[in-house]
Protein backbone atom coordinates (compact mmCIF):
# COMPACT_ATOMS: atom_id res chain seq x y z
CA UNK A 1 0.00 0.00 0.00
CA UNK A 2 2.93 2.25 -0.49
CA UNK A 3 1.99 3.30 -4.01
CA UNK A 4 1.51 6.94 -4.78
CA UNK A 5 -1.94 8.40 -4.76
CA UNK A 6 -1.45 11.55 -6.82
CA UNK A 7 -4.07 12.65 -9.30
CA UNK A 8 -2.45 11.87 -12.65
CA UNK A 9 -4.84 14.12 -14.57
CA UNK A 10 -4.38 17.13 -12.29
CA UNK A 11 -2.22 19.97 -13.59
CA UNK A 12 -0.86 22.10 -10.78
CA UNK A 13 -1.69 25.75 -11.27
CA UNK A 14 -3.03 28.90 -9.64
CA UNK A 15 -5.51 30.12 -12.24
CA UNK A 16 -9.02 31.35 -11.55
CA UNK A 17 -10.37 28.01 -12.78
CA UNK A 18 -8.16 26.16 -10.29
CA UNK A 19 -9.38 28.36 -7.44
CA UNK A 20 -13.08 28.11 -8.31
CA UNK A 21 -15.19 26.01 -5.89
CA UNK A 22 -15.43 22.39 -6.97
CA UNK A 23 -19.22 22.21 -6.68
CA UNK A 24 -19.61 25.19 -9.00
CA UNK A 25 -17.30 23.60 -11.55
CA UNK A 26 -19.31 20.38 -11.37
CA UNK A 27 -22.55 22.27 -11.97
CA UNK A 28 -20.95 24.16 -14.85
CA UNK A 29 -19.76 20.90 -16.43
CA UNK A 30 -23.19 19.25 -16.13
CA UNK A 31 -24.91 22.35 -17.51
CA UNK A 32 -22.45 22.62 -20.39
CA UNK A 33 -22.89 18.95 -21.27
CA UNK A 34 -26.69 19.24 -21.23
CA UNK A 35 -26.48 22.19 -23.62
CA UNK A 36 -24.10 20.33 -25.92
CA UNK A 37 -26.24 17.19 -25.99
CA UNK A 38 -29.43 19.18 -26.59
CA UNK A 39 -27.92 21.16 -29.49
CA UNK A 40 -29.52 20.04 -32.77
CA UNK A 41 -27.07 18.69 -35.30
CA UNK A 42 -28.38 21.22 -37.83
CA UNK A 43 -26.95 24.12 -35.80
CA UNK A 44 -23.21 24.20 -36.62
CA UNK A 45 -22.96 27.80 -35.39
CA UNK A 46 -24.04 26.65 -31.91
CA UNK A 47 -21.25 24.06 -31.88
CA UNK A 48 -18.76 26.79 -32.81
CA UNK A 49 -19.96 28.96 -29.91
CA UNK A 50 -19.75 26.04 -27.47
CA UNK A 51 -16.23 25.19 -28.65
CA UNK A 52 -15.20 28.85 -28.29
CA UNK A 53 -16.54 28.98 -24.73
CA UNK A 54 -14.75 25.77 -23.81
CA UNK A 55 -11.46 26.87 -25.36
CA UNK A 56 -11.74 30.16 -23.47
CA UNK A 57 -12.05 28.25 -20.20
CA UNK A 58 -9.04 26.11 -21.15
CA UNK A 59 -7.03 29.26 -21.90
CA UNK A 60 -8.15 30.82 -18.61
CA UNK A 61 -7.06 27.70 -16.72
CA UNK A 62 -3.56 27.94 -18.26
CA UNK A 63 -3.49 24.18 -18.80
CA UNK A 64 -1.28 23.58 -21.88
CA UNK A 65 -2.99 22.05 -24.88
CA UNK A 66 -0.03 19.67 -25.12
CA UNK A 67 -1.04 18.37 -21.68
CA UNK A 68 -4.67 17.73 -22.65
CA UNK A 69 -4.18 16.48 -26.21
CA UNK A 70 -2.55 13.10 -25.38
CA UNK A 71 -5.32 12.37 -22.90
CA UNK A 72 -7.96 12.86 -25.59
CA UNK A 73 -7.18 9.36 -26.88
CA UNK A 74 -9.89 8.11 -24.52
CA UNK A 75 -12.31 9.38 -27.17
CA UNK A 76 -10.88 7.07 -29.85
CA UNK A 77 -13.60 4.34 -29.62
CA UNK A 78 -16.35 6.98 -30.00
CA UNK A 79 -14.48 8.57 -32.91
CA UNK A 80 -14.22 5.21 -34.68
CA UNK A 81 -17.95 4.62 -34.20
CA UNK A 82 -18.71 8.12 -35.54
CA UNK A 83 -16.65 7.34 -38.66
CA UNK A 84 -18.62 4.11 -39.21
CA UNK A 85 -22.06 5.71 -38.82
CA UNK A 86 -22.21 7.15 -42.39
CA UNK A 87 -21.45 3.71 -43.84
CA UNK A 88 -23.99 1.71 -41.83
CA UNK A 89 -26.90 4.18 -41.82
CA UNK A 90 -29.77 4.19 -44.28
CA UNK A 91 -31.34 7.06 -46.20
CA UNK A 92 -30.35 9.25 -49.13
CA UNK A 93 -26.79 8.78 -50.32
CA UNK A 94 -24.18 11.45 -50.96
CA UNK A 95 -20.59 11.41 -52.15
CA UNK A 96 -17.70 12.53 -49.95
CA UNK A 97 -14.14 12.34 -51.29
CA UNK A 98 -15.28 9.87 -53.90
CA UNK A 99 -17.01 7.59 -51.37
CA UNK A 100 -20.78 7.15 -51.26
CA UNK A 101 -22.18 7.41 -47.75
CA UNK A 102 -25.54 7.96 -46.07
CA UNK A 103 -26.33 11.66 -45.82
CA UNK A 104 -28.29 11.38 -42.51
CA UNK A 105 -25.54 9.10 -41.18
CA UNK A 106 -22.90 11.64 -42.19
CA UNK A 107 -24.64 14.41 -40.26
CA UNK A 108 -25.19 12.11 -37.26
CA UNK A 109 -21.54 10.99 -37.29
CA UNK A 110 -20.23 14.57 -37.40
CA UNK A 111 -22.55 15.61 -34.58
CA UNK A 112 -21.50 12.61 -32.49
CA UNK A 113 -17.83 13.37 -33.05
CA UNK A 114 -18.21 17.05 -32.18
CA UNK A 115 -20.30 16.40 -29.07
CA UNK A 116 -17.95 13.66 -27.88
CA UNK A 117 -14.89 15.88 -28.37
CA UNK A 118 -16.47 18.77 -26.47
CA UNK A 119 -17.55 16.46 -23.64
CA UNK A 120 -14.16 14.78 -23.28
CA UNK A 121 -12.28 18.09 -23.39
CA UNK A 122 -14.61 19.63 -20.79
CA UNK A 123 -14.20 16.62 -18.49
CA UNK A 124 -10.42 16.66 -18.85
CA UNK A 125 -10.36 20.38 -18.07
CA UNK A 126 -12.30 19.74 -14.86
CA UNK A 127 -9.96 16.89 -13.90
CA UNK A 128 -6.87 18.98 -14.71
CA UNK A 129 -7.99 21.88 -12.51
CA UNK A 130 -9.58 20.08 -9.54
CA UNK A 131 -8.06 17.72 -7.01
CA UNK A 132 -9.98 14.48 -6.31
CA UNK A 133 -10.62 15.37 -2.68
CA UNK A 134 -12.04 18.72 -3.76
CA UNK A 135 -14.36 16.91 -6.18
CA UNK A 136 -15.57 14.66 -3.37
CA UNK A 137 -16.23 17.65 -1.12
CA UNK A 138 -18.04 19.32 -4.00
CA UNK A 139 -20.28 16.28 -4.42
CA UNK A 140 -21.02 16.35 -0.70
CA UNK A 141 -22.02 20.01 -0.94
CA UNK A 142 -24.32 19.11 -3.83
CA UNK A 143 -26.03 16.56 -1.56
CA UNK A 144 -24.79 13.51 -3.45
CA UNK A 145 -25.68 10.33 -1.49
CA UNK A 146 -22.94 9.53 1.01
CA UNK A 147 -22.61 5.94 -0.19
CA UNK A 148 -21.79 7.04 -3.76
CA UNK A 149 -19.26 9.59 -2.48
CA UNK A 150 -17.62 6.93 -0.32
CA UNK A 151 -17.38 4.49 -3.24
CA UNK A 152 -15.78 7.17 -5.41
CA UNK A 153 -13.38 8.10 -2.61
CA UNK A 154 -12.23 4.53 -2.12
CA UNK A 155 -11.89 4.09 -5.88
CA UNK A 156 -9.56 7.09 -6.05
CA UNK A 157 -7.67 5.96 -2.95
CA UNK A 158 -7.02 2.38 -4.06
CA UNK A 159 -6.86 2.71 -7.86
CA UNK A 160 -3.13 3.38 -7.76
CA UNK A 161 -2.66 0.53 -5.27
CA UNK A 162 -4.34 -2.00 -7.58
CA UNK A 163 -2.56 -0.56 -10.64
CA UNK A 164 0.83 -0.89 -8.92
CA UNK A 165 0.01 -4.49 -7.98
CA UNK A 166 -0.95 -5.24 -11.59
CA UNK A 167 2.35 -3.73 -12.75
CA UNK A 168 4.29 -6.00 -10.40
CA UNK A 169 2.34 -9.03 -11.67
CA UNK A 170 3.12 -8.11 -15.30
CA UNK A 171 6.80 -7.70 -14.42
CA UNK A 172 6.80 -11.14 -12.79
CA UNK A 173 5.13 -12.68 -15.86
CA UNK A 174 7.66 -11.13 -18.24
CA UNK A 175 10.56 -12.26 -16.06
CA UNK A 176 9.29 -15.82 -16.52
CA UNK A 177 9.13 -15.55 -20.30
CA UNK A 178 5.40 -14.75 -20.58
CA UNK A 179 4.42 -12.02 -23.03
CA UNK A 180 0.95 -10.64 -22.07
CA UNK A 181 0.51 -9.28 -25.61
CA UNK A 182 0.88 -12.71 -27.23
CA UNK A 183 -2.42 -14.60 -27.81
CA UNK A 184 -0.58 -17.78 -26.82
CA UNK A 185 -0.16 -16.43 -23.29
CA UNK A 186 -3.63 -14.89 -22.90
CA UNK A 187 -4.87 -17.79 -20.72
CA UNK A 188 -2.07 -17.01 -18.25
CA UNK A 189 -2.98 -13.32 -18.39
CA UNK A 190 -6.64 -14.14 -17.72
CA UNK A 191 -5.73 -16.22 -14.66
CA UNK A 192 -3.51 -13.40 -13.42
CA UNK A 193 -6.34 -10.88 -13.77
CA UNK A 194 -8.63 -13.28 -11.91
CA UNK A 195 -6.08 -13.51 -9.12
CA UNK A 196 -5.86 -9.71 -9.04
CA UNK A 197 -9.65 -9.48 -8.71
CA UNK A 198 -9.64 -11.93 -5.78
CA UNK A 199 -6.81 -10.01 -4.07
CA UNK A 200 -8.66 -6.73 -4.53
CA UNK A 201 -11.88 -8.25 -3.15
CA UNK A 202 -10.06 -9.65 -0.12
CA UNK A 203 -8.33 -6.31 0.41
CA UNK A 204 -11.73 -4.61 0.41
CA UNK A 205 -12.99 -7.02 3.08
CA UNK A 206 -9.94 -6.34 5.26
CA UNK A 207 -10.34 -2.58 4.86
CA UNK A 208 -14.03 -2.85 5.75
CA UNK A 209 -13.28 -4.86 8.89
CA UNK A 210 -10.62 -2.33 9.87
CA UNK A 211 -13.14 0.49 9.43
CA UNK A 212 -15.73 -1.32 11.56
CA UNK A 213 -13.16 -1.84 14.30
CA UNK A 214 -12.61 1.93 14.33
CA UNK A 215 -16.28 2.77 14.74
CA UNK A 216 -17.45 3.10 11.14
CA UNK A 217 -21.25 3.45 11.10
CA UNK A 218 -21.90 3.88 7.37
CA UNK A 219 -20.77 7.50 7.17
CA UNK A 220 -17.31 8.96 6.78
CA UNK A 221 -16.25 12.13 8.61
CA UNK A 222 -16.89 15.24 6.57
CA UNK A 223 -13.97 17.53 5.83
CA UNK A 224 -15.13 21.13 5.65
CA UNK A 225 -13.65 23.42 3.04
CA UNK A 226 -10.88 25.64 4.36
CA UNK A 227 -11.95 29.25 4.40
Amino acid sequence: MGAGHGHRLFFHGHSAVHRAPAHLKLLALVGFMLVVVATPRSWPAAYAVEALVLLSVVALSRVPVAYLAPRMVIELPFALFAVLVPFISHGPRTEVLGITVSEPGLHAGIALLVKGTLGVLASLTLAATTEPQDLLRGLQRLRMPDLIVQIMGFMIRYLDVVTAELTRMMTALRSRGCDPRSPRHWPVLARSLGALFIRSYERGERVHLAMLSRGYDGRLPRTEDAR
